[in-house]
Order: C-alpha cells, then structure tokens, then sequence
C-alpha cells in the first residue's frame, strides 16, 4: 500500500470516526490519559515514586489515612492541609546565648480551625549539626521547640520533629500560661504539642484549644562559628507541615500519597491493556486465517485446540499460575495472552473463508504465489483492520484481569497497579474505616478506562465492520 492510499483510508476513516460521539469520548479520554503519562515526572509531587511505593521512610512526613485537601470545602472546621516549604529567609543575627548565628526564618500562614498533626524540619547535613528551633506565634509569644545536634554526619538527612522531640519543650511553655488545675491533671505525653503552639494562650488553653490563626515564624538558629569548619555543612533545609488533609486524593494508612499512585499507576494500566491486546488480537487474527485457508484436517485441528482454550475459565488459571510462580508483570502479561488470543478467532475465519474464494486469490495462485504469500500479503491486509475494535474492546479486560490479581494478593510488587491499591485498602478496613477516598479514586480509574476502550471499539465497530455500518 503506497502513502497515499494510506492517507486516503485514514482520512475516509476519521470521516467516519468523527461523527460518533462515543468515539471522540473515547479518544479524548485516551489523549488526556497519554497526555499524563508522558507528564508523569512533572505532574507527580512525588517524583520517586515507582522505586518507593513501599518504602515506609519515604512517606514519614505526610499524615496517615487523610482525607484529600478539597475536603474541607465541605466542613465547617477546616482543618490544615499538608504543605512543604523550601525557601527560607536566611539571615546573619547576634544571640545573647550562641553570639553570631545564621538564622533560616519559615513563614506559615495558619488560617485553619483545626491545627496540623506535626511539623518537621529537614536538612542535609555533613560533619557537625546544631541546631536551635523556636516557633514565634502570631501573639508574640515564642514557643522553644529544642536543639538538634548530630556529628559524624557524611551527607546524611537530618530531621526534627515537633510531634516525637519537641512535646517536652512544649510543655514547659505552657507550665507558666495554663492554669495550675488543667497542668495538672494533664502531662507531656497525653499533649498533642501542634494543639498547644496553634491555640489562644490563656489558663483554660488545654481544654478550650481555641484557634491562633496568623502568621507563624519558625525559626532555626546555628552558630556560624559552625560554617568555619570546611568539614561541617547543612543544606537543603526544608520545613514540613503535616496536615490532617492532603493532596488531591488524600493518603492511605501507611501515609502513602494516593494521588502519586493513582497516576504512576496509570502507564501500567495502559501498558498491560494495550500490550496483552495488540499481541492477542494479531495472533487471533493470523490463526484463524491459517486455519480458514489451509482447510481440512488442518482447520478440524486448529478448531479443536480453539475450542480447548476457549473453554478455559481464565481468572481461575491466572490465579493458579500467579501462586505457583513468583507474581511478575510479565507472567500476568504472557498468561493474558496465551488465554485472550481466542477473541477474534471466528469472526476473522468466517471472513476468511469467503475471502479465499475471491477471483483475485485464484488468480494469485494460478500466477504461483505461494499459500503464506497469499495469506500475508493478500489476506491479512484486509481482515486486520476489521481487528482493531476487537483489540480496542479486550484492553478493558485485561485491565480487569491485572486489577482482579492485585486485589487478591498475587499481582506484582515491584510496580504500581490500581488493583494493588485496592487490596491494601482491603487488608488495611478501608471500607469498615470509612476511608473511602483509598477505595473510590483507583476503582473509579479502572471503571473509566474500560469506558475509554469500549466507547472507542464500538465505534471502531461500526465503521470497521460492514454488517454494522450505519453510514
């Protein structure tokens, strides 16, 4: 087929094609979805996420099993949402204590009912680390948080938390604010540190946690006499605060961010969908137009082996194959197609059949074209566009396939499936917990995918295939 035969049958194609609807629903959905998965590393907050799925260190800093940030659209307290700061204000002071410092000044705006969970100072430090953290509330009171001090440091991660090293600070400060009753039928360790910084000063404070909202400065202090020495070094200093909402889709109990895997999770979805479909159809195909030409004994044969397969029960198989090997991506892939295969197998021998009886393949074999000559090169050509809706409809359930597995435990663990995030929501109660944005958004995902196929191969359907054309 010369190039422009080609772009003549494209263009009558999208002729057709743009006039159904569910098609360019379909396609639109497909182009967003590509769209995403070529932006992932830009529209991902968390860029490792692939290689950390299941690193518990790597999500320590967001809050467990938090609804997503729009929530509080929808509640009357609003709580704080997680947020990461990156650039403080660097400044050189003299401390009455420590004589000349370097000052990283945060500014956080606190415009919320509830206060956050914690907040959490990073660096990355090499040699000696000291450091003195204070909070200055918008009253004017300043809250001492505590020191940091490691040594021995070789571009190690430093990290300080209010909520794990800082309650005792905390509680010395409201000693002199808090009435003597509330102090005492309290203690540092039933204290929520983030609670006390965050409300209104006063003798009843433990108990009334009335919101401080304004602007918040947290303050780290270090001696410069510490940057004298060409071994110690700080950098990358950053302030975390961790709300109790996060991110667009919120996180799972193991503080995972599920927006992140909602969207890594995507390119696999895509990849297993369209690999096991486009592999499965052209064997489907080529099958059943061996088996339609060859004819006799040859075609008894081949019918007999499609109907053995055909009559499999395939998630049964899949779930056996999975606990006997070692769950792999490419186990899951190759098992979809030995089973997926038997899809187009006879519609395309039907066709296939009258095909062969065509004047132009008895001329083709009278000027001594040989059978496989005939079957490539005469035959294929035309029976393969009539399979592409058929790929288009199996990438759903492929999807299915993959999700069905991970939901049951026996998908692979070194990528991320939306199926996978189900299960944990299963094993972790999500649903007995109420955590339903960890059950909606995958399951959602996964519905709207197979939408976007099914809408693209009826379409296919009925333009492709002549008994069902309507123009």
């Amino acid at each position: 087929m010369s190039m422009q035969d080609f772009s003549y049958r494209l263009k009558e194609f999208w002729d057709d094609f743009h006039k159904e609807g569910s098609g360019l629903v379909g396609l639109g959905i497909l182009g967003l979805a590509l769209l995403v998965v070529v932006l992932e590393p830009v529209v991902l907050p968390y860029k490792d996420v692939d290689g950390n799925w299941r690193n518990i260190t790597y999500w320590q800093d967001n809050p467990p099993a938090a609804p997503p940030a729009w929530t509080n659209l929808f509640s009357a307290r609003k709580s704080a949402t997680t947020a990461r700061f990156t650039n403080p204000v660097i400044a050189d002071e003299d401390d009455p204590e420590y004589g000349p410092v370097r000052v990283y000044t945060f500014k956080y705006d606190y415009k919320f009912d509830r206060s956050p969970l914690d907040i959490i100072l990073k660096a990355v430090g090499t040699g000696t680390v000291f450091m003195n953290l204070s909070i200055e509330r918008p009253d004017g009171e300043t809250v001492f948080l505590g020191q940091l001090y490691q040594d021995g440091l070789d571009g190690d991660q430093v990290r300080f938390s209010i909520d794990a090293d800082g309650s005792s600070a905390v509680y010395e400060f409201i000693r002199n604010l808090a009435s003597e009753e509330s102090i005492a039928n309290s203690d540092s360790s039933n204290i929520k540190p983030t609670n006390i910084i965050f409300s209104k000063s006063g003798a009843d404070m433990l108990a009334a946690r009335n919101p401080l909202k304004g602007v918040y400065l947290y303050r780290v202090k270090i001696p410069t006499a510490l940057f004298e020495n060409e071994a110690n070094s700080i950098d990358d200093i950053t302030m975390v605060v961790t709300g109790r909402v996060s991110g667009l889709l919120g996180t799972d109990t193991s503080k995972r961010d599920l927006y992140s895997g909602i969207v890594a999770g995507l390119k696999w979805a895509l990849f297993i969908g369209l690999v096991t479909s486009i592999i499965s159809v052209l064997i489907g195909v080529l099958y059943g137009i061996i088996s339609a030409y060859f004819g006799g004994v040859t075609d008894t044969l081949m019918s007999f082996v499609f109907e053995i397969f055909v009559s499999i029960p395939v998630l049964p198989v899949l779930i056996v194959l999975s606990a006997i090997f070692k769950p792999s991506i490419w186990i899951i892939i190759a098992a979809l197609i030995v089973f997926s295969w038997v899809g187009p197998v006879k519609t395309v021998r039907s066709m296939a059949l009258q095909i062969k009886e065509e004047t132009y393949i008895e001329a083709a074999k009278a000027l001594g074209s040989g059978k496989w000559r005939i079957i490539f090169k005469h035959m294929a050509p035309l029976l393969l566009p009539y399979s592409f809706a058929n790929m288009a409809l199996s990438v759903p359930g492929s999807i299915v396939f993959e999700a069905s597995l991970s939901l049951l435990g026996l998908g692979d663990p070194t990528i991320i499936t939306w199926g996978q995030i189900l299960h944990d929501a299963q094993s972790s109660g999500a649903t007995l917990n109420g955590l339903w944005w960890w059950i909606v958004p995958p399951g959602l995902f996964i519905a709207i995918m197979g939408m976007t196929f099914a809408f693209l191969g009826f379409a296919m359907d009925k333009i492709l295939h002549p008994k069902l054309r309507t123009r």
